[in-house]
């Protein structure tokens, strides 16, 4: 299944639920969740053709994008764009290219 989580609460962190085929169930999304992570439930699936034992349910991690923002939360957004160049790539985990992460496997 995939999953929807805002921005703000991929990079935050925190409780999302999720439905299942027995009702809803928590995931902890950690701090600074990717774009394409995936959580597995154990037991929270479908049952196997020829078994009565519950499988496992993947869900995939879709970060939205707001859209129609007002101006104050593009300032907001602005300020912080702004903010996280000035971090440098610490931020940014695809940040460098395959050379450079060749570089750091060689001088490890």
């Amino acid at each position: 299944m995939v999953v929807p989580v805002s921005i703000a609460r991929a990079a935050l962190g925190g409780e999302i639920e999720v439905p299942t085929l027995d009702g809803k169930a928590a995931i902890d999304i950690p701090e600074g969740t990717q774009a394409g992570k995936q959580f597995r439930l154990r037991g929270k699936g479908i049952k196997g053709v020829r078994s009565s034992v519950a499988g496992d349910l993947y869900c995939h991690i879709a970060v939205e994008t707001p859209v129609k923002l007002t101006e104050h939360q593009r300032k907001l957004l602005k300020e912080l764009d702004e903010s996280l160049k000035k971090g440098g790539a610490k931020h940014s985990p695809n940040e460098e290219s395959w050379a450079d992460k060749l570089k750091g496997f060689f001088s490890a």
